[in-house]
Formats: structure tokens, C-alpha cells, sequence
């Protein structure tokens, strides 16, 4: 399992492709499971595509002591280095869209082209999810990925349409998410560094090519908060997708690939 050291953690990685790079970035408690085979081999005929685990979740070390959204930007980066990875296009999905956006305001001369999908900007501007997804994810910071707990997310990051008809591929999704679950301490500490980033009054300063990706079927980061980083980063362009959720590259992965690969051209 490829694992090198960066900023005293061992982090997992796994290269698919070659040609110019692309680093994937995972949101809250998601690891390299988490990206669906077709959306990678895809990306991996056009990219040399870049996963891994952020510290603290699937085959990365274990989170010691205090996280925040600016430690996880300084690993990604960190891992280009251990990697040879002068520049690369970062793709940041949820939380990991907060990760990129920090990669790109302390790194900007690392990031060729910005996608951000299904996230936010974070603080007082930002749209909250519900009332339910809030106690939801307040269950999850006590006990983390418990079967129970992971069947009652689904609805919260997938259209109910989706579910119904992909009740296999469902089964298998949870399946997947278990075989390395994220306990409560990543959970929660994640979570933390969620709640506390704030973005909002530096996304003016991000001056490179930007794509916002959102559903506007999210319910767990409302499609608002889409909008609010396309009205703030100067000329970003926003594509939205009228009947996702959350995980759009999960339930429509051609469709995305294709607005991907396009602006990434």
C-alpha cells in the first residue's frame, strides 16, 4: 500500500493515469472508497489522478491531537511535494472543496484549475443544512461510521430517486464505506475544522480558473452556498446539476466526467 510521510503522517495515496495531474480531495470522513471506480478509470484515461486519505481517516495515520481545514491544505500540498507534483489541477468535493479553496489562497502558483463541488465558504454566510442533517451529523461526531449511522446518511448525500433505483449499488456503497470506517474522534475533529473555516471575505483573491459544481438537490450543503462562492471568486463559472444530491460525481459520474474534462481541457 503506497504511504509516504508528510508533516509527520503517513498518508495513503494511489496514482491512476498519467499526463498532467489531478489531485481529488475527500470530504467529511471519506476516504479513497468514498471516489467510485468509473468516475477514476475515466479521469485516469485523460489525467494522472491523484487520491488519498486525509490523516485521520481510511489508510492514512491515525488523527493525533488538534485539525483544521489549513493542516489538511498544508498535507495535500505536502504530499505534491513527496510526490515531484510542481502544479496540479485540485478537485475538492464538500469539505475537501474547503481544503482546495485554502490550497489555492496559501498556494495559488501549485493550482492550475480550481473545481469546487457540492461545498461552501463556510461562516456566518454560508447556507446550513437542516435541523434533521445537523442532528445527524451531531450522531455520527459520538459514535462515527456505525451501520445504523451510515444507512441513515444515505438519504442525506443521495435523491431518493437514486436510492430506488440502485437499491444494489446502495448496499454495495455502504459496504464499501465500512470496510475502514471513520471513527468518532476523526469525526468530530473534522466536523470541528468544518464549523470554524471561514473563506468568504478572501475567495475575491482567487484569481485562476474556478468551477463550482452543486446539485440542487443537496440538502447537506445547500446549492445557496454554490452560488455565493460563484458571485465572490472573480469570473469562476458554476454548473449545476437540476436533479443531484450531494455525491453528483456518484450518481450521474458520465455526465460529470464530461463538464469536468471539458474545463480542464
Amino acid at each position: 500500500m503506497p504511504k509516504v510521510k508528510v508533516n509527520g503522517v503517513n498518508l495513503y495515496y494511489e496514482i491512476h493515469g498519467d499526463g498532467f495531474p489531478l489531485l481529488m480531495v475527500q470530504g467529511l470522513s471519506e476516504n479513497v472508497y468514498w471516489w467510485d471506480t468509473p468516475m477514476i478509470d475515466e479521469l485516469s484515461k485523460h489525467l494522472k489522478t491523484v487520491i488519498f486519505d486525509n490523516r485521520g481517516v481510511g489508510r492514512s495515520d491515525a488523527l493525533e491531537g488538534d485539525l483544521t481545514i489549513e493542516v489538511m491544505a498544508a498535507d495535500a500540498v505536502g504530499l505534491m511535494d513527496a510526490l515531484s507534483i510542481n502544479q496540479a489541477h485540485i478537485l475538492g468535493h464538500s469539505m475537501g472543496g474547503m481544503i482546495a479553496q485554502e490550497i489555492a489562497l496559501k498556494f495559488p502558483e501549485r493550482v492550475k484549475k480550481l473545481v469546487l463541488c457540492s461545498t461552501s465558504c463556510g461562516g456566518s454566510k454560508a447556507t446550513m443544512s437542516s435541523l434533521e442533517t445537523q442532528k445527524l451529523l451531531t450522531k455520527l461526531s459520538f459514535k462515527g461510521h456505525t451501520r445504523k449511522l451510515v444507512e441513515e446518511a444515505m438519504p442525506h448525500i443521495f435523491t431518493k430517486r437514486f436510492m430506488d433505483e440502485n437499491p444494489e449499488f446502495m448496499k454495495k456503497k455502504i459496504d464499501d464505506i465500512l470496510i475502514i470506517p471513520t471513527g468518532p474522534t476523526t469525526f468530530k475533529a473534522q466536523m470541528g475544522s468544518w464549523m470554524r473555516y471561514n473563506s468568504y471575505r478572501k475567495l475575491k483573491e482567487l484569481n485562476l480558473p474556478t468551477l463550482i459544481v452543486h446539485g440542487k438537490q443537496d440538502i447537506l450543503v445547500p446549492p445557496r452556498n454554490g452560488e455565493i462562492l460563484a458571485e465572490k471568486i472573480p469570473n469562476a463559472e458554476i454548473k449545476y446539476f437540476e436533479s443531484n444530491a450531494h455525491l453528483i460525481h456518484t450518481e450521474e459520474p458520465s455526465k460529470f466526467n464530461e463538464v469536468l474534462l471539458k474545463f480542464l481541457k
